[in-house]
């Protein structure tokens, strides 16, 4: 499927979504509330069928954070990515692990490293850095780490 109709389709699914006009992927904008329903759709569609999601990961922008999703379709072979806008403060999401597996881990490395909350995820806790780092989330740029004088 071609980027025009797949923006043609997710228009449909969620009027709400808004897209960038940038890079070789389609890039479309969606506010929190709507990221659940419109990840099962999706997924589940026969027509879009993105049954992997390769990446997702979490950039800080000082303002806001946003989610990134990348997914592709393996029988279509389209590719798209997603984009959630969060609020700094108190940034929290819904979690896609029980649509795609592979956000089960990736989504407790944001939750470690950006301070994210998946809401319903099945076991959000540390991934990688040891216990007493819980809430210290090292890649936001307000991290300061005094011992090795790290400050972003």
């Amino acid at each position: 499927m071609l980027n025009e109709a797949l923006k043609a389709k997710i228009t449909e699914l969620l009027p709400e979504a808004s897209f960038e006009e940038q890079g070789q992927w389609l890039q479309c904008l969606v506010a929190p509330k709507d990221w659940l329903t419109l990840a099962g759709s999706l997924r589940n569609l026969p027509d879009l069928s993105f049954d992997y999601m390769f990446c997702l990961t979490c950039i800080d922008w000082k303002t806001h954070l946003s989610m990134v999703y990348h997914m592709t379709s393996t029988q279509f072979r389209h590719n798209l990515v997603i984009k959630v806008k969060l609020d700094r403060t108190s940034p929290a999401v819904d979690t896609v692990s029980h649509i795609w597996r592979t956000a089960e881990l990736h989504e407790r490395e944001v939750y470690e490293m950006f301070g994210v909350l998946f809401n319903n995820h099945p076991d959000l806790r540390l991934l990688i850095l040891p216990d007493g780092w819980e809430g210290k989330n090292p890649l936001r740029k307000d991290f300061e780490d005094p011992i090795n004088m790290i400050r972003l």
